[in-house]
């Protein structure tokens, strides 16, 4: 079916919201430079979004739904609910995480940024997953014991949206970038594997991180 001019519309402002998000950050964003670089008038850009900061709400619920497909899309089931842990990959879940952050790192942060000081994270659907799949792995027999669901919700998801950061600031090529992103997705593979999962459940991540640290 055929989307409706409205919501393609919609889609185009919030496609060249995330252009201008991502080359110049949100301190360069106005409704007026979105709506000449999606193409359509002033007049018609408020009329879907009345201030910068709809637009950027509306933004960080994009990057949310995208996460949420990109991470968790192939695991939850025609109730919503994610599917049991083991049927997780754990590594497919590290590096869709890491590849989205590296690649969209202004995205990344703003996303990060709004759901550490909301005031109710959980409204954010990707939050919200990453929290549930957290405790899931918690209570399950594969886990260390005693994990802090929120603490450590909080703490790998910084860890994924402040990386992106320090690669910008030090990669010089593609090659330094793809082998930071390549060290990223390694060493949280290795801080989960030793810090979170009881490792003897999981002999098939001990060999594929073994691969990995021999690739360099």
């Amino acid at each position: 079916m055929r989307k409706s001019t409205k919501q393609a519309t919609r889609e185009a402002i919030l496609a060249a919201a995330r252009t201008v998000l991502a080359s110049d950050g949100p301190e360069a964003l106005s409704l007026s430079k979105v709506a000449n670089l999606a193409g359509i008038n002033r007049g018609t850009a408020y009329q879907h979004f009345e201030t910068r900061e709809d637009l950027i709400k509306a933004t960080v619920a994009w990057v949310s739904e995208h996460l949420s497909t990109k991470v968790f899309g192939s695991y939850v089931d025609q109730d919503g609910n994610l599917e049991a842990i083991k049927q997780r990959p754990v590594y497919e879940v590290i590096a869709g995480l890491v590849d989205f952050a590296v690649e969209n790192p202004t995205l990344g942060r703003i996303w990060l940024y709004d759901v550490l000081s909301s005031d109710n994270p959980s409204e954010d659907l990707f939050f919200r997953q990453f929290k549930q799949t957290t405790a899931q792995l918690a209570q399950s027999k594969y886990s260390q014991d005693n994990i802090d669901v929120e603490v450590l919700s909080v703490i790998m998801l910084a860890g994924y949206f402040l990386w992106p950061e320090w690669v910008t600031a030090h990669a010089k090529t593609d090659d330094e970038r793809q082998n930071m992103t390549a060290r990223m997705r390694r060493e949280v593979l290795r801080l989960f594997l030793h810090g979170v999962l009881r490792a003897d459940e999981f002999p098939q991540l001990e060999s594929l991180l073994a691969s990995e640290f021999e690739k360099g």
